[in-house]
């Protein structure tokens, strides 16, 4: 879809060296050029934190106290001794994260290539899993390491004598293209997802996976965290190139490049957004049991992706597994199976069609119309975190009085059941005035909107 772009032949242009007094740094003295740069790094590192991209499992929010520690990270002025003429703040900021950009890619080449190292040769060698076991859960990954070992080197030849670079637009609107190879990668994801948790039912997977989280080598990360990093990678670009533009003088030559390489940075991100989006949703429906033919609604094979989806409680304090889809939302149970299955979920009670959909958001404490969380839940004398969805349609109208298990949870599930109902009237609207051929597709920016409602931990569900 994305054609390689030729190289780029303009001369580079010299950064304007003048500046309001205010904006000047004395003939550099590294204390004061360091302090500045950790100032600027601390700024860029707290803006341009990475979200996941794919919709993922609703379920509780992590305690600060349990997120992976970070690696060091060094600083562009940590790596310059002197520079023969002065630069703006402005310009030491935008090498900052130009340099950033850089030390990314080779953490992430570093990462990467430990996985293949620790976890997937010592897995194969003993026995762990089998090959092909391992070649779904780890996927292309190793074609990703050569294609992030192209950009690290044509960015480190952009560093001049002085470690500064002048123009990185081009570079980056070479490379992007290279990109499309994350289609692949982030599509297997979910069925690697599935996988890797299934056979961590495995005790030997359980132990040796234990063994590696708690080495140094992995920085308190396990094997998920770092077969995720690509794709938290792979959004983090264009806020990079954002950084770089705003410290981007008006004259400068990647001032008429850098909005280009966003641009497309941003189209290759929704094309693996809708892309995933289709293969995960293709997953979960392929995972669905119907006890009755009247359950196959047409909204399941119609919806071509997943808002979200995770366990949520009846009033009877029985756990579901709710699936969230483009124009459905389905209550299932999951089916007891074997180690070796696929992940089966039993649809419970009827579908619940988005377009005819209605939500309320249960006051702490109210009781639900349809029963009583009461008695569900020992010692629990007020209920929390509860919200109602009702429909009437085709068939008898339903009622389901369902709960979270945090404030934060109930509110994620709240933004995608509105986004749903208002996404699935609005395309039965436009539906019903269009001919077959001039129905349109989701709105793109809905793919992107979707990753930003969806957070995934590793927390589970109290029993009752």
């Amino acid at each position: 879809m994305y054609y390689l772009l030729g190289p780029c032949n303009k001369r580079v242009k010299p950064v304007d060296k003048s500046a309001s007094v205010t904006g000047i740094i004395t003939p550099v003295k590294t204390p004061a050029l360091k302090r500045l740069g950790q100032s600027i790094q601390r700024s860029i590192s707290f803006r341009t934190e990475a979200r996941p991209l794919p919709p993922m499992p609703i379920r509780a929010r992590q305690k600060a106290s349990s997120f992976p520690r970070r690696r060091s990270s060094q600083l562009w002025s940590d790596t310059v001794d002197s520079l023969s003429h002065e630069l703006s703040t402005k310009e030491i900021k935008r090498q900052e994260v130009i340099y950033e950009l850089t030390q990314g890619e080779k953490q992430l080449i570093e990462d990467l290539s430990l996985v293949k190292k620790v976890y997937y040769e010592p897995m194969l060698k003993l026995d762990i899993m089998t090959e092909s076991e391992l070649g779904q859960i780890f996927g292309t990954l190793d074609s990703l390491i050569p294609l992030h070992e192209d950009l690290l080197a044509r960015l480190e030849g952009l560093r001049g004598a002085e470690k500064t670079v002048q123009e990185v637009g081009p570079t980056m609107m070479d490379w992007f293209p290279c990109l499309e190879a994350y289609i692949t990668y982030c599509c297997n994801q979910v069925g690697a997802k599935a996988l890797l948790d299934q056979k961590k039912q495995d005790r030997r997977v359980e132990h040796f996976l234990r063994l590696c989280q708690e080495s140094s080598f992995s920085r308190k990360l396990d094997l998920w965290n770092f077969l995720d990093l690509p794709r938290s990678r792979l959004v983090k670009y264009p806020l990079l190139l954002k950084e770089i533009q705003k410290s981007t003088p008006p004259e400068h030559p990647d001032e008429e490049e850098l909005p280009q390489a966003i641009e497309l940075i941003q189209r290759i991100i929704t094309e693996v957004n809708l892309k995933t989006g289709e293969a995960e949703c293709q997953f979960y429906r392929r995972g669905l049991c119907y006890s009755e033919d009247s359950q196959r609604v047409p909204e399941i094979q119609a919806s071509r992706f997943l808002y979200c989806h995770g366990e949520l409680k009846s009033t009877k304090g029985q756990k579901l597994h709710v699936f969230l889809f483009e124009l459905v939302l389905v209550l299932t149970r999951p089916v007891a199976q074997d180690r070796e299955g696929p992940a089966q979920f039993q649809v419970y009670r009827q579908p619940l069609p988005a377009a005819h959909l209605h939500l309320e958001d249960l006051p702490d404490g109210e009781p639900s119309s349809s029963g009583s969380f009461r008695g569900a839940f020992t010692g629990n004398d007020k209920v929390k975190n509860c919200f109602r969805v009702s429909t009437t349609g085709r068939s008898k109208s339903q009622s389901h009085s369902l709960q979270a298990n945090d404030s934060f949870n109930k509110q994620q599930w709240i933004s995608c059941l509105r986004q749903a109902m208002v996404q699935s009237r609005d395309r039965q609207a436009q539906t019903s005035h269009c001919k077959p051929s001039e129905r349109l597709s989701p709105d793109p920016a809905l793919y992107n909107n979707i990753a930003e409602l969806n957070l995934n931990s590793d927390v589970e569900m109290p029993d009752t």
